[in-house]
């Protein structure tokens, strides 16, 4: 109604001046001549397809243009929690939207940052830099037990659900994923035709609602998840244990939302209010989760399974690793994602104080694994605040395998933070179920601005690591990655985070002491209160 009301009063006002001058005065011209313009520009705003913001706010949209064009440079810092407190000089979203639009930004006039600030982190450059790879490493997904492993790349679209995003924001974000070889990770909402269509390869991520897989008492269906693990786009499994933003608890999604498309993705009733709990049926034990993940790859025919959380006690997840040891199986890989990654649907104390920030967490899952002498079995992804070159660099060092993106797979979609995420008013057509307005989002154009997003992201992380003198992930350190701890005083990450021996953990006489107390309340049958 807007758009037709903003193209509309242009072209009328454009055709009552017009005849004016004809019939009346040719000083009506005065006013003809702008309102001709204004029209012929409000019709041309309504067909293009590069500026969703303009399809659907013909000339108003102009004016958001302008005023970025004029406004200071302001220097903005994006906190990756409480604990890291590591800032950025420039503008996120600038650097991913220069890169979605293939005209990556530099700066002339050197940085802004305060490098003498607490918290601040530095990549450590080599005296002898290596050369740039041509081509970008794939990492190998696939334990022991896995029969058809999956090669990953070094950053993959992170969980987005259908419902949560429009049917165009999905298609062009799988569209993306497939040009540009890299993975699409569905959200727990299921799998539509609008991942399936474009033909990018999918992580399937399954939550406590049990989306797609779902039995009719809301639990899990073996039968209904064999027949969709077994669709040829599906590359992974990932079950969804926790979540950056708001671990420990579920979700509800009103009916009002719960289409007919929507219902048949999910498999429940149209109409009819969806209650995610916060906690799964299929496990109440460390041991129960490890056992269903091995009937997960089994049922898949041998593919990779995994799972995600947002790190809480270690004890916990050293439960989980005992379990491993005991039953002798393991996932191929677990996503880590940090307390700062973000959602529409979290209560605020939740986003803001549950769950540990990316890096303590992912430093924890790592050393836990080595210390068990189980990383060799288990590769490791990371997801919260991914937007840049550095960041993937830092989260290698830090212990994972590969990154998985969401806000930054957002902004290169054309997303401007209007923060009305869960208005269904979105005003780019990307998160909302509104057909007039995802209309706006053309899925070529952003599906090629998400392909240049990834791979001019993934280019910068190998050209900041051949500048630290390494030739791919495997040469990286946690000594490469130095922090800022007092005015006077830099520590690197090996200094921080005490580094554990491959194995470690398994001889009662060599656990480390700031170890002992977890590794030994730690129980394969039982998660602990502290």
């Amino acid at each position: 109604m807007v758009t037709s009301l903003l193209v509309v009063c242009p072209v009328l006002t454009a055709l009552a001046t017009g005849l004016a001058a004809v019939l009346v005065s040719p000083w009506w011209w005065c006013a003809a001549g702008p309102a001709l313009l204004l029209a012929a520009v409000a019709s041309y705003d309504v067909v293009q397809r590069r500026h969703s913001i303009l399809r659907n706010y013909p000339l108003l949209g102009h004016l958001r243009f302008a005023m970025e064009a004029i406004r200071p440079e302001v220097q903005q810092y994006f906190v990756e929690g409480n604990v890291d407190g590591v800032p950025f000089d420039r503008d996120t979203r600038s650097i991913v939207y220069e890169r979605a639009k293939g005209t990556d930004a530099e700066d002339p006039f050197g940085t802004e940052l305060e490098l003498d600030r607490t918290g601040t982190e530095y990549l450590v450059p080599s005296m002898a830099p290596r050369p740039v790879p041509d081509e970008p490493p794939r990492v190998r997904i696939g334990g022991p037990d896995c029969a058809r492993p999956y090669d990953m790349a070094l950053l993959n679209v992170s969980a987005m659900s259908f419902g949560s995003l429009s049917d165009r924001a999905i298609r062009a974000l799988n569209e993306g994923a497939r040009r540009g070889g890299f993975a699409h990770d569905t959200g727990e909402g299921g799998i539509s035709e609008h991942h399936l269509t474009p033909g990018g390869d999918l992580v399937w991520e399954i939550g406590t609602g049990y989306f797609g897989c779902r039995a009719e008492d809301g639990g899990f269906d073996p039968r209904r998840f064999a027949e969709k693990a077994a669709l040829d786009q599906v590359a992974c499994v990932l079950l969804k244990v926790s979540q950056g933003a708001k671990p420990g608890i579920g979700g509800v999604l009103p009916g009002s939302k719960v289409g007919r498309e929507i219902a048949a993705v999910r498999g429940v009733p149209e109409g009819r209010t969806v209650i995610s709990p916060p906690y799964h049926r299929v496990y109440r034990t460390p041991r129960e989760l490890v056992r269903f993940l091995g009937r997960m790859r089994e049922l898949s025919g041998g593919k990779p399974v995994g799972f995600k959380l947002c790190v809480g006690a270690r004890r916990d997840f050293l439960a989980v690793c005992k379990a491993m040891l005991e039953e002798d199986l393991t996932p191929d890989f677990i996503v880590v994602d940090g307390a700062e990654g973000g959602t529409g649907a979290a209560p605020l104390e939740f986003a803001d104080t549950v769950g540990l920030p990316l890096t303590e967490g992912l430093t924890t899952v790592h050393r836990a694994l080595v210390g068990t002498g189980l990383r060799d079995r288990i590769r490791i992804g990371a997801s919260g605040k991914i937007a840049t070159g550095s960041d993937i660099v830092k989260r290698l060092v830090q212990g994972a395998d590969y990154t998985n993106s969401a806000r930054a797979m957002m902004f290169a979609l054309g997303c401007v933070q209007a923060q009305r995420c869960h208005t269904n008013t979105c005003p780019v057509g990307v998160a909302t179920q509104d057909r007039r307005r995802a209309r706006a989002l053309d899925v070529q154009d952003k599906a090629e601005r998400v392909r240049r997003f990834q791979e001019a992201t993934v280019r910068s992380a190998l050209a900041l690591m051949a500048a630290m003198g390494a030739d791919g992930p495997r040469d990286l350190g946690p000594g490469m990655l130095l922090r800022r701890v007092g005015p006077d005083a830099v520590r690197s990450h090996a200094e921080l985070y005490e580094p554990l021996e491959a194995g470690v953990l398994l001889s009662p006489a060599s656990v480390p002491h700031t170890w002992a107390g977890d590794w030994k309340a730690a129980h394969p049958d039982r998660f602990t209160l502290r």
